[in-house]
């Protein structure tokens, strides 16, 4: 290398930290050593120190500091600067300290390095102590000072510290506004955060896209539909609209807000997307209950060349498990694995999600005993897991080790709901009861609705119905749909028309549109006889015009799905099917199975009764999938509503028969079915 002038060596130092080139760095370094007397310029010490420590090459920045005779403000923030960059913030301040014992004093550079580390090591006493400096310095009036020292209280929880500061402060900049703003909204106050955005354009401010992604953020959190959709239009007089940044965020907002439509409309007019704007969306879908547009928003962005994030397969994960898409969950997990992010905490928590979700707890354990790290999120799902199978024992079990001392993670309202959702589906009264009279007193967790529900799922499901009735009428806040809902299942299913009147009465009255409820009152006033009163019903949907959904069931065989109705004959393979009906009824005659005609829902004959309650679409599909999956490949059925008490007989027998394993996931828990048992313990 060629002599060079020492500016010129200073030029070579900043673009080695530019382009991330450790190389260049050492090697101007080394020319610099060989072609000037030491001591050499201060400023070049402090060129090299800042290309070190921005390079996180601590010890060489710290040895080129030792080196260096006369070191000021701008040496030692160097290095202060290049720590909290890269993540050393007890270093960082470990480096002010000895700085001070140096009598040298900060700068405005320097103060907002260390009010970062502060708020990072969530250490207000130190931030305190860092402000306390600022203002004897007289440093705490520069705009960037009091900026930093705002946002490390408001970071640290120290709300009206945080506000003083915001108030006292003489100038105010878009920095400052700006983090007011987002402070707000991640300290879950969105509408200071919109008062806040208001008075910023009163004194005359100019916002930037992240002004308006904290305004959208504080819109979405406090569903402020239609104030966010007037920021829209001021974004788009403005002329922001083509902003990147500001279009994922309106893709954001509509989701959260139930918008979907909006989002999809706001992604199709960018000219220019990123991987943000088709996660955005993505999430979006996942958001709305929207799984299978989500799955096809994620094939369509790898088909542009997106590289996939962890963001957007933990998002495309928990799509699969809302579809009960195993298959697909399997080729994300793959994915994942492949872009080595499956020890991602989202990802990996999403994973296990996903395979609880579908039906294979093995693979949710196999998933989270992998996890590097785990978090409230990863313990929940992996309970949750065990929920959807009913192993209330395994979900307690693991709530007791969450609660162990190594772990220090705190239950929290959803792990409560998971624990009492597998006592209920396990039939585990005493247990689950025990639980949630303990709620407040071991676990600090109020009881809300979901618990109770749980409870009422609980009675009910073990035939107890008149005391779910009485636990409810006692409950300290008002029984919403899913308390009724419960109610009137366990009415459904043990035969107790009279309350079931009572609960579907109230649900009319919370939900009036929802066709499910007068379905299950229908059902039950026809299951126990009274036909009349079950017609009434049927004829009073008719009159107000609600429609039944449809029932079906559907199994993936070699990546197509195929769905079926009661009664249906439109297959392609419909001749095989029917003749596969036909043999399992001979044989379940055989083995001494009597279909249970109370599941017939019409007046019709006892022969004609068994016929109708032989076509139903999970039996269908269960056909379907002994002459098409080859032997030994679990068969999965998914039913979008509850599986009759007819067909869980029925698939137990085909189960013992065919010697298959059987995995039915109807719309509120999982049933393995295997040599004639089932896992739920015949509480369907």
């Amino acid at each position: 290398m060629p002599f060079l002038a020492p500016t010129s060596l200073a030029a070579l130092i900043e673009s080695s930290i530019s382009t991330r080139s450790s190389l260049l760095g050492r090697a101007t370094h080394a020319q610099i050593i060989k072609t000037i007397l030491t001591p050499f310029p201060s400023f070049l010490s402090n060129h090299l120190i800042n290309m070190y420590s921005k390079l996180d090459l601590p010890n060489s920045a710290q040895l080129v500091l030792s080196l260096t005779p006369s070191r000021s403000v701008v040496t030692w923030t160097a290095l202060i600067a290049g720590s909290v960059q890269n993540g050393h913030f007890v270093s960082s301040l470990i480096h002010f300290v000895n700085m001070l014992r140096e009598n040298i004093h900060p700068n405005d550079f320097t103060f907002p390095c260390l009010f970062k580390a502060s708020a990072y090591l969530r250490m207000p006493f130190v931030g305190k102590q860092v402000h306390a400096i600022a203002v004897k310095d007289g440093q705490i009036a520069d705009v960037f000072v009091g900026s930093s020292a705002f946002d490390m209280y408001c970071k640290t929880g120290l709300r009206e510290e945080a506000r003083k500061v915001f108030d006292e402060m003489p100038e105010r900049n878009l920095v400052t506004w700006n983090a007011y703003i987002s402070n707000a909204v991640l300290d879950g106050q969105p509408r200071n955060g919109v008062e806040a955005f208001i008075e910023f354009l009163r004194v005359g401010g100019e916002p930037d896209s992240i002004t308006f992604c904290a305004f959208l953020n504080a819109c979405s959190d406090a569903s402020y539909l239609e104030l966010g959709r007037q920021m829209h239009g001021f974004v788009i007089r403005i002329g922001f609209e083509e902003d990147v940044s500001v279009s994922n965020g309106l893709i954001d907002f509509y989701g959260k807000c139930w918008e979907i439509g909006s989002s999809e409309m706001v992604f199709e007019g960018m000219g220019l997307r990123n991987d943000v704007s088709w996660c955005s969306l993505l999430a979006a879908h996942v958001q709305n209950d929207e799984d299978e547009k989500a799955c096809m928003v994620f094939l369509q962005a790898r088909e542009e060349g997106i590289e996939p994030t962890d963001f957007m397969l933990s998002s495309v994960v928990s799509a699969s498990a809302g579809l009960s898409g195993l298959e697909l969950g399997r080729s994300v997990h793959a994915l994942a694995v492949k872009a080595c992010v499956e020890g991602n905490i989202f990802v990996g928590s999403a994973i296990v999600d996903m395979y609880g979700k579908c039906g294979n707890i093995n693979d949710a354990e196999q998933a989270y005993h992998e996890m590097p790290e785990r978090n409230l999120i990863t313990w929940n799902a992996m309970i949750g897991g065990y929920a959807h199978q009913g192993h209330a024992n395994m979900a307690l079990a693991l709530l007791e080790e969450m609660m162990s001392g190594g772990n220090e993670v705190v239950p929290n309202y959803v792990t409560l709901v998971c624990v009492l959702s597998a006592c209920s589906r396990a039939g585990a009264v005493k247990l689950g009861m025990e639980i949630f009279d303990s709620m407040r007193a071991r676990y600090g967790i109020e009881p809300g609705v979901e618990h109770y529900a749980c409870v009422v799922d609980l009675l009910g499901r073990a035939g107890m119905v008149e005391r779910a009735y009485d636990f409810i009428k006692e409950m300290p806040i008002r029984p919403t749909t899913s308390v009724w809902g419960a109610l009137l299942g366990a009415c459904r299913v043990y035969g107790k028309p009279e309350l079931g009147k009572i609960a579907a009465d109230n649900l009319f009255e919370l939900d009036p549109k929802d066709s499910g409820n007068h379905v299950v009152l229908s059902n039950l006033f026809a299951a126990t006889g009274r036909w009349e009163e079950a017609t009434l019903v049927r004829k009073e949907m008719k009159d107000v015009g609600i429609k039944k959904d449809a029932g079906c069931s559907w199994i993936s065989v070699k990546n197509a799905v195929h769905v079926f109705q009661a009664k249906d004959t439109s297959h392609e393979r419909n001749s095989e099917i029917q003749a596969m009906l036909a043999k399992l009824r001979r044989d379940m005659n055989e083995a001494g199975y009597v279909p249970d005609t109370n599941f017939a829902l019409y007046d019709l004959q006892e022969e004609e009764k068994i016929s109708e309650v032989w076509y139903h679409s999970e039996k269908i599909a269960l056909a379907y999938g002994l002459i098409a999956i080859p032997p030994g490949v679990p068969i999965r059925i998914t039913k979008n509503l509850r599986i009759c008490g007819d067909c869980h007989s029925a698939i137990k027998f085909i189960s013992g028969i065919v010697g298959r394993e059987i995995i039915v996931r109807d719309n509120n828990r999982f049933h393995q079915f295997i040599d004639g048992q089932c896992s739920c313990g015949d509480y369907w």
